[in-house]
């Protein structure tokens, strides 16, 4: 038996959401603790798991106020490490009147690239059944050595991969840079979580199931997620491919850990199943959940604090039934 059922390795930063404006006509921003890998987790303890993140943050404000909320959503953080020199990364998100997001980061440096690979702690990452990563932790060489010497510890360990590329251009010097830790992402998980965009920009298919089959081909992914927003999302398993719609909702405010919502539930799925063990019923209702509990989250501001009770996605599924 391992320690943890999930530990995520990556960014935890402040989220600065769009809030309105100000009586003055200013914009107000609401800071939101945020970092995909930590909204992943914070979805996986609604379902009563045991996780841990390993990272780096500012010892300021912002840092102390984001180990709190790691803390306060069951997050381990012994691995949690305060920088001293280098402030806590920042993300400001503008909602677009399409419903596509707009970032701008505050991270030249940000602590978040700061994490060594001296700084993993060897012992957390073996009590890992799940090991989760991104490729926020991997555009600089620094935090991408410790991600690396984290993947290869939980590999040799028993551990499943899971990996989201969760692409930010502004992040990375060029696409090229991007695609060519993509590529190493990819072959090295075992569970991929794919946007549809993200599909598109690195296979050059505009057909999903034609870009899939390019990743199962040159990688040999055993189960492929891809979300496709509004559309729905898809699984694909060995001969299999299920797709599930979206519950659409008039009172979307913002998409911001939507994706991170889905891969939480998804990976729930394995956990309770085993990666060995899914079939067509099994997908059917991970994704109908998954969808679910992201179509809740894009209701709300932020993520990490305010990710949907098992009960409340379960009620939601049973409402929206009844009206098809």
């Amino acid at each position: 038996m391992k320690k943890f059922d999930v530990i995520a390795l990556g960014e935890l930063l402040i989220d600065f959401t769009d809030n309105g404006l100000s009586a003055q006509g200013n914009t107000i921003f609401e800071a939101n603790p945020g970092g995909a890998p930590c909204n992943v987790l914070a979805m996986l303890n609604k379902f009563g798991h045991k996780t841990s993140f390993i990272g780096k943050v500012g010892q300021d404000l912002f840092g102390i106020k984001l180990r709190a909320a790691l803390e306060e959503a069951g997050i381990n953080t012994a691995n949690l490490i305060l920088d001293k020199e280098v402030n806590t990364t920042l993300a400001f998100v503008q909602t677009l009147k399409n419903g596509d997001r707009d970032f701008s980061f505050y991270r030249n440096p940000g602590a978040d690239m700061m994490l060594t690979a001296d700084e993993v702690q060897d012992n957390l990452v073996k009590e890992a059944c799940i090991f989760h990563f991104g490729t926020l932790s991997m555009t600089h060489e620094t935090v991408r050595n410790a991600t690396k010497k984290a993947i290869r510890l939980a590999k040799e360990n028993g551990a499943v991969i899971s990996f989201d590329p969760n692409l930010r251009e502004p992040l990375w010097n060029s696409l090229e840079a991007a695609k060519k830790q993509v590529e190493f992402g990819l072959s090295q998980c075992d569970v991929l979580k794919i946007s549809d965009n993200e599909i598109r920009w690195f296979t050059r298919e505009n057909d999903f199931d034609a870009g899939i089959a390019k990743l199962k081909a040159e990688y040999n992914i055993p189960l492929i997620l891809l979300s496709m927003g509004r559309d729905g999302s898809r699984a694909y398993y060995k001969d299999k491919r299920v797709e599930v719609p979206s519950f659409l909702q008039e009172n979307t405010i913002e998409t911001t850990g939507a994706g991170d919502t889905f891969g939480g539930c998804c990976l729930n799925f394995i956990l309770k199943y085993g990666l060995d063990n899914m079939n067509e019923d099994r997908l059917l209702e991970m994704l109908t959940f998954a969808n679910a509990a992201a179509s809740i989250i894009t209701t709300r501001k932020g993520a990490l604090r305010v990710m949907p009770d098992v009960n409340e996605v379960k009620a939601f599924i049973r409402s929206k039934i009844q009206k098809r």
